[in-house]
């Protein structure tokens, strides 16, 4: 579907964004990212406005081109921050080309689909070919839920017709038309402290009322219903010979719809201590909403597979995901959205990570027809 050499350009100018590690908290290499947006599309007719990070996290980047008829844009939406800590490359996951894979931190998410995308926009821009004003959103931390981006994305997504998602495709090519709501909580405890040997019965333990809270709330999973929960971080206890006054750990929800997410957050905000003199405290809520594959949805996946097949593949669609993407919010408001628009890899978030190079053509070129159809 592309020439050798054009493949192999792709690779090289992806692995220049793949080799600046940019993981959520390290803020200069985030804003590095930026630059190389901004720096790409210098002297082309697109407007590039830049928001200022805040609580330490990286800038957003804002694109805008195209037609200024007063109709809806189409949205595209990247994230530029990664998973894997700085020094990544040097030590574990070197970026490089074996065969038709480049690997490197953040080469499948989704530092792949945000290049191939942007490659698409620019063409487009330049052809002025698009029916509707055009919008590309850059966020900086989509891995730590969003917290600073998530009102500009509502923002962008509530004046777009449609918002295409660059997050790596499914297993095969697929892309994302629903994905589960996401909820996180963070729960805290105190007990009474007491020395373990002479004063045994004196303590009121922190962690024992933990473990009480850890089981209740593993057994809210209902896998008929999609719903799961886990608890994957927790702390606690001052020393091995001390009644533990203190104690923590973290709640990860997922649902399918909506009246599930408020149910569960309404039962997992509720809970009472087992042990009356252990007092419990229980913030956050649902993060994401699900995203769930609506007939508009639907409708605008069907428009994908319809410019797929004159691409020559055959696009599909993956069962709903458990995981959440910024997707989740733009879906949420009623705007049809598809996701999974990014490149094909695997490993995303190991060490194992890589793109493969032959879908970046294809990939570029279904973005491209979204953003000329819509």
């Amino acid at each position: 579907m592309t020439h050798p050499a054009s493949s192999a350009d792709s690779a090289a100018a992806l692995s220049v964004w793949v080799a600046l590690e940019s993981p959520t908290s390290h803020a200069a290499g985030v804003n590095g990212m930026m630059d190389l947006v901004a720096k790409d599309v210098a002297g082309l007719p697109i407007a590039v406005e830049r928001v200022p990070g805040r609580d330490g996290l990286g800038d957003m980047v804002l694109l805008r081109a195209g037609l200024d008829n007063g109709q809806p844009a189409v949205a595209l939406m990247s994230h530029l921050d990664t998973v894997h800590p700085v020094g990544t490359s040097a030590r574990d996951l070197p970026v490089r080309i074996e065969g038709d894979r480049l690997y490197g931190p953040g080469v499948c998410d989704m530092k792949g689909g945000a290049w191939l995308a942007l490659q698409a926009f620019k063409e487009v821009a330049m052809a002025g070919s698009a029916k509707r004003p055009l919008a590309f959103l850059f966020t900086p931390d989509e891995e730590i839920g969003s917290p600073t981006s998530r009102g500009l994305i509502e923002e962008v997504g509530r004046g777009a017709a449609a918002v295409l998602i660059t997050e790596p495709a499914r297993q095969g090519g697929k892309v994302v038309t629903a994905r589960k709501g996401v909820g996180r909580f963070e729960v805290k405890l105190e007990g009474r402290p007491s020395h373990a040997g002479t004063r045994h019965a004196d303590g009121r333990s922190a962690i024992r009322e933990a473990a009480h809270q850890i089981l209740a709330i593993e057994g809210m999973t209902d896998y008929a219903r999609g719903i799961t929960t886990s608890v994957a971080l927790m702390g606690g206890g001052t020393a091995a010979n001390v009644i533990p006054q203190h104690a923590w750990f973290s709640v990860d929800c997922r649902v399918t719809t909506h009246a599930d997410g408020v149910m569960m957050e309404n039962r997992i905000l509720g809970l009472k201590a087992h042990d009356p003199d252990v007092a419990i405290r229980i913030t956050g809520g649902m993060n994401r909403p699900p995203y769930e594959k609506s007939t508009a949805v639907a409708g605008l996946f069907e428009t994908a597979r319809g410019i797929a097949a004159g691409i020559g593949f055959d696009l599909q669609d993956a069962p709903m995901t458990g995981g959440g993407s910024d997707g989740n919010f733009t879906a949420a408001l009623g705007v049809p959205t598809l996701d999974g628009l990014g490149i094909e890899g695997e490993g995303a978030h190991t060490l194992q990570e890589y793109a493969l190079i032959s879908s970046i053509a294809p990939r570029r070129a279904l973005i491209k027809g979204l953003l000329e159809t819509i």
